[in-house]
């Protein structure tokens, strides 16, 4: 179960990469995705490239760090714990800050990413898993 979970954790960070790679237009995930563009947030102070490097570098830290704490599952670490909490709160408050307001096309502004988050979070911190060995 160790194994599945860290993989799992590594592939949901690999995923972040993706929406990076929307976000600082390298390629579109889906025709006419404009996704960070018109952040509820951002976009009120910022022009829109701006919205997007900034996307850009939360999405790389967010894929970092889930890449970490998959990796720091599997080698059976102390810290993983910490990092995984702490990356999967930090991914979905970047999904949050960075989603447009509407309740159309969530799907494509990371709500699927947020739900794995904190499916991620009720497994790590409700029902402990994995056990500690």
């Amino acid at each position: 179960m160790r194994f599945i979970l860290s993989v799992f954790i590594v592939l949901h960070g690999l995923v972040h990469l993706l929406y990076f790679g929307q976000s600082a237009r390298y390629f579109e995930l889906k025709p006419g995705m404009v996704w960070p563009d018109g952040s509820w947030l951002f976009s009120r102070f910022l022009e829109n490239e701006a919205v997007r490097n900034l996307a850009s570098i939360s999405l790389i830290l967010a894929s970092l760090g889930l890449i970490v704490g998959g990796v720091g599952i599997l080698a059976n670490q102390d810290w993983w714990r910490p990092i995984v909490v702490g990356v999967t709160a930090f991914s979905s408050l970047v999904y949050i800050l960075f989603w447009n307001g509407k309740l159309q096309n969530l799907d494509g502004q990371g709500m699927v990413g947020i739900l794995i988050d904190i499916a991620i979070l009720l497994a790590v911190l409700i029902f402990r898993w994995p056990a500690t060995e």
